[in-house]
């Protein structure tokens, strides 16, 4: 995709600032010595609660959630960082993004449809729908090695 200069700086701009809070909760996270999905797993009140309150429930289950999670936050936010399989990543992001608005979605708590994991959510699909890693990022040297050897 072409894009004008503003819009191309706007969406790289936006893709770092997901990348970068993705990584940093994922290594929060890590680095949290008793850190666990668990309390946020018991606190689902809606259509898959019990679902979610099994995963809790289950010591084998949580830590796959947890490690998951993990992991998940920091790849995807390396992925944005870095411009390297950008797209796969903010899918990701996006998906991951839908399961915690899922699981407990802000008329629960009364704050009508709209979230922070609804907004960023959003933001993950415009990255995902409008990609700049062949512009910025390491995709970019991929794109470049595989034509050479193509060509």
């Amino acid at each position: 995709m072409k894009y004008k200069n503003i819009q191309t700086t706007v969406l790289i701009i936006l893709r770092l600032i997901l990348g970068y809070h993705f990584l940093f909760e994922g290594i929060d996270k890590l680095f949290s010595v008793n850190w666990s999905s668990a309390g946020f797993l018991l606190q689902t009140n809606w259509l898959l609660s019990d679902f979610f309150h099994t995963l809790a429930n289950d010591p084998t289950l949580l830590r796959l959630v947890d490690a998951l999670n993990i992991w998940g936050q920091i790849l995807i936010g390396l992925g944005l960082i870095i411009g390297l399989f950008s797209t796969i990543a903010a899918w990701s992001g996006a998906f991951l993004l839908f399961i915690y608005y899922f699981a407990i979605p802000p008329f629960i708590e009364s704050f009508l449809f709209i979230d922070k994991n609804l907004i960023e959510l959003f933001a993950f699909i415009i990255i995902a729908i409008f990609p700049t890693s062949h512009i910025l990022g390491v995709d970019r040297i991929v794109k470049k090695i595989r034509s050479a050897k193509n060509g």
